[in-house]
C-alpha cells in the first residue's frame, strides 16, 4: 500500500493550522507550511498557539529548491488558490496526492486544470469551529475532514491519506458519494455563512432563533433545487442532516465568512451566493434569498472599505 511519509500544507489560517498541528506533531520536519518570508518571518518569530500548545512549524519559501511532497493540502481561501497553485508548483510531482479544503464546489478542477495531477482526491472539512485570532487558534471542536474518489471507488490514494490520518489523529470519514457531499457541505455554506455575515450572528443565534435558522435554510434549499439539474440531486433530508452538526458548534464560535466581515476582508461570496446565481440562472431557477445576498454582502464589504 502506498505510504505518506511527507505533506506540504498551504493556507495556515484557523482550519489549516487545526489540523496542521495533527500532522506536525506526528511528522515533525516532514511536514511543511509553505508561505511567503513576511509570513515565514512572523510565523518563526511569534509561533502559532493551537488550542492552548504553541507549535513551530517547518517552513519553506515557494522558491526554495525541494523534493516533491508525498500529500499537498490547499487550505487557503478561494481567491487565494491561484497565487496558491504557483507557489506549490516545486511541491507538487507526478506522484503527489492533492486535498482542497477549500469551500465551494470548483476547487478540485481548478487545480487540475493548473496542475493536470490525477492524483486529486475530492475533499472538504466539516464540524470544525476553529478561530484565529492574530497568532492564537482556539476550537471546541475539530471536526472532520471527508475526503474520496469522484468516481467512488477506494483506490490507493484514499487508503494512503486514511492512512496517514489514522496514524496523525485527524477524524475523517469517507462517504460513498464525495461529490454529494461536498455538495451538501456547499448549500450548508450557502446559508450559514452568508446568513452569519449579514447578521453577525454567531452559531448560538442559529441554534436558538426560530427565524434566523429558517432564513438560513431557505437560502439552502435554492442550492437543493439547483442540485437536480446538474444530477447531484441533494434533499429535504440533506437539508436537515446538518441541525445536529451545527447544535454541536460551539455557541460563540463563527463562520469563516463572519471571521472575514469582523476582519474586514473580503468574503468567498463570489463561490457562495454568485455561484448559486449563476447556476440559477443557466437552469431557469429562482434564488431571491440568494439574490438578496449576493447584493448584501459586497455592500457590507465595500462600506468597511471606507472607514
Amino acid at each position: 500500500m502506498k505510504s505518506i511519509q511527507s505533506v506540504a500544507l498551504i493556507g495556515l489560517g484557523a482550519i489549516g493550522a487545526a489540523y496542521g498541528s495533527k500532522l506536525h506533531t506526528l511528522l515533525d520536519d516532514d511536514f511543511t507550511v509553505i508561505a511567503d518570508k513576511e509570513r515565514i518571518d512572523r510565523y518563526t518569530a511569534s509561533g502559532l498557539d493551537v488550542d492552548g500548545t504553541m507549535f513551530h512549524f517547518n517552513y519553506k519559501s515557494p522558491a526554495a529548491d525541494t523534493e516533491p511532497a508525498d500529500l499537498v493540502i490547499f487550505a487557503v481561501k478561494n481567491d487565494h488558490l491561484e497565487q496558491a497553485l504557483t507557489d506549490m508548483k516545486y511541491h507538487i510531482g507526478p506522484n503527489t496526492i492533492i486535498l482542497s479544503l477549500l469551500n465551494g464546489i470548483s476547487s478540485e478542477e481548478e487545480i487540475y486544470n493548473r496542475t493536470k495531477n490525477k492524483h486529486i482526491l475530492y475533499s472538504m472539512c466539516v464540524g470544525i469551529d476553529a478561530v484565529r485570532k492574530d497568532n492564537r487558534i482556539r476550537f471546541s471542536s475539530i471536526g472532520k475532514i471527508c475526503f474520496g474518489e469522484k468516481n467512488q471507488s477506494i483506490s490507493e490514494n484514499v487508503l494512503a491519506v486514511k492512512d496517514l490520518f489514522e496514524r496523525a489523529g485527524i477524524p475523517y470519514d469517507i462517504p460513498e458519494d464525495i461529490w454529494h457531499t461536498i455538495w451538501a457541505k456547499f448549500m450548508f455554506n450557502v446559508g450559514i455563512n452568508q446568513v452569519s455575515a449579514v447578521l453577525r450572528a454567531p452559531y448560538k443565534y442559529f441554534q436558538e432563533v426560530a427565524s434566523l435558522h429558517n432564513w438560513m435554510e431557505q437560502a439552502m434549499y435554492e442550492v437543493v433545487a439547483i442540485s437536480h439539474e446538474v444530477g447531484v440531486n441533494l434533499t429535504e433530508a440533506d437539508v436537515h442532516s446538518y441541525r445536529p452538526i451545527l447544535n454541536k458548534l460551539s455557541p460563540e464560535g463563527q463562520t469563516s465568512m463572519l471571521q472575514d466581515i469582523i476582519e474586514e476582508r473580503k468574503t468567498e461570496v463570489e463561490y457562495f451566493a454568485g455561484k448559486v446565481c449563476e447556476l440559477g440562472k443557466k437552469y431557469g431557477i429562482l434564488t431571491p434569498v440568494n439574490d438578496q445576498l449576493y447584493q448584501l454582502i459586497p455592500i457590507i464589504e465595500d462600506m468597511a472599505s471606507l472607514k
